[in-house]
């Protein structure tokens, strides 16, 4: 596979990005001996409530709920992210010395076995699934109502990442997770370019395939999102090529859809691929927006791929940017005292997506706290709300890019709410009126317990994930790259304007 610019280019790069890279390293550095205490605490606390999840059936369960009795009710359903969660936080409970060896390779023993015997389409499984039986639920336990069968392409490449975890950390079990991911074909979901039909042939990868209608969702489009691993996945193992991520939009296109702000920036070449390197400006900083402003979107591909360093002056610059904005909406704009916004359950019951609205594309935007999703955000009320939730696994997300802040934070949401126990975080707070979530998630969990691992085990989930040819795929493709991102808009390129505009809106 040819690469952009071939080695001798991309290795410049990353010397150039040296201070950058040093400057990451200190951060990590930054924490203390009272914040591994503390850390290596929650993790045993998140640890209890994953095993929980694990328990009485062969699959790991979605979440759990606190009852009002004191016990904790298992979701009766699971999904392949959360297989996928649970695998890894094996392998971090183990590497943090919370599992001893012989008990990690039999719980993933059971879960490989449960996998094994589970329901299967184009080497994928289903998006709702029976923890019980390993087949795709046909009604919701919850209604009884029906469940289209749908096989989401980010969703099984979660469980692909899990899959992978177990395969390059568990020489024993190496050769079953290989069985395992060998079907799961990601090119199922890739649709190459084409010049002649950009629109029906964009070289993106395609949402959730519908069984039944034998058709699938749109593509995904944006770069910013967690969506970016199905990219990792499929680029790293062949079934796409190194191009595909070069095609997928840094902002969405002019005058193609609606979205929240103008993007500005410049074009680029990349591999032979005009690039519009987009960005928002957003409390004086220019920064590469997500679909939501959420922080699992932005961050959770950080867990297991090192973007930060790959990339120095896109990722490197865009990572730290962006927590600091949701640092900020939570001190200063919205005045909560507190922040970290990501999609989780909402205290007031159900589930909902947060997110900081300066740094979504979505005109309707995610919101760090409850409103109607339908009112666009321009007829929504300004200033500081009543209801705004704080969900911790974003600052465990943001741990690595802001080590300090992140520890003062969840240090603060446990002093004055209720929203810590013996199971770790619950899944979110209203810090206006002190209610808490009463449920724990898989995926959340799995989040605080990846990230964790990283900081204590010296970054144990991203080197379980990466071997050898994957960072000789990934790392030379990432690297060139430079995003219009940057703390100063008077820094900034000129905006995109006039003739170039246009070129923006005709796309590539």
């Amino acid at each position: 596979m040819r690469m952009p610019g071939g080695w001798l280019a991309a290795l410049a790069l990353v010397a150039m990005a040296a201070t950058t890279a040093a400057a990451a390293d200190d951060e990590s550095d930054a924490l203390g001996a009272r914040d591994r205490e503390e850390l290596l605490g929650y993790a045993r606390d998140t640890w209890r409530s994953v095993a929980e999840m694990a328990e009485g059936t062969p699959l790991p369960v979605d979440g759990l709920r606190h009852l009002p009795n004191g016990k904790w009710q298992p979701s009766p359903k699971t999904t392949p992210t959360d297989i996928g969660a649970y695998l890894w936080c094996v392998l971090a409970a183990e590497r943090l010395g919370i599992l001893d060896a012989g008990e990690a390779h039999r719980r993933l023993d059971r879960t490989l076995r449960g996998l094994e015997r589970g329901q299967r389409l184009h080497g994928f499984y289903f998006d709702a699934i029976d923890p019980r039986t390993g087949e795709g639920l046909t009604k919701s336990p919850y209604t009884g109502e029906p469940i289209p069968g749908i096989l989401s392409s980010v969703d099984s490449a979660w469980l692909a990442t899990g899959l992978t975890v177990v395969r390059n950390a568990y020489p024993a079990l190496r050769g079953r997770a290989d069985e395992l991911l060998r079907p799961m074909d990601f090119g199922f979901f890739y649709v190459s370019f084409d010049p002649a039909d950009p629109r029906r042939h964009p070289g993106l990868i395609r949402g959730p395939y519908r069984v039944a209608a034998r058709n699938f969702g749109g593509f995904h489009q944006l770069i910013n999102t967690e969506q970016r691993i199905i990219s990792y996945l499929a680029i790293a193992r062949g079934q796409a090529p190194a191009e595909h991520y070069y095609r997928v939009e840094r902002t969405l296109k002019l005058g193609e859809m609606k979205q929240s702000q103008e993007p500005q920036g410049l074009w680029r070449n990349y591999m032979g691929i005009r690039v519009f390197e987009g960005h928002y400006t957003y409390r004086g900083k220019r920064i590469v927006p997500s679909w939501g402003g959420s922080m699992f979107e932005a961050l959770m591909p950080t867990l297991f791929v090192p973007e930060e360093k790959w990339a120095p002056r896109s990722w490197g610059v865009n990572h730290r940017l962006y927590v600091r904005v949701h640092i900020e909406h939570g001190l200063e704009e919205a005045g909560y005292g507190y922040w970290g916004f990501s999609p989780a359950c909402d205290p007031a019951g159900g589930y909902r997506t947060y997110g900081v609205e300066g740094l979504g594309s979505d005109p309707l935007g995610y919101t760090s706290h409850d409103v109607d999703p339908h009112v666009p955000a321009a007829a929504r009320p300004k200033g500081r709300s009543a209801n705004g939730v704080v969900t911790p696994h974003a600052s465990f997300l943001a741990l690595r890019f802001a080590p300090s802040e992140a520890m003062a934070n969840l240090r603060k949401l446990r002093e004055r709410f209720p929203v810590y126990g013996d199971h770790g975080f619950l899944d979110s707070v209203n810090v206006s009126k002190g209610v808490v979530a009463d449920r724990v998630l898989m995926l959340d969990q799995g989040m605080i317990l990846a990230a964790i691992a990283n900081a204590l085990a010296d970054d144990a989930m991203r080197r379980a994930f990466v071997d050898e040819p994957t960072e000789r795929i990934l790392r030379p493709m990432m690297a060139p790259e430079e995003f219009t991102a940057g703390p100063n808009p008077a820094e900034a390129h000129p905006p995109v304007g006039g003739a170039a505009s246009s070129g923006a809106k005709a796309g590539r």
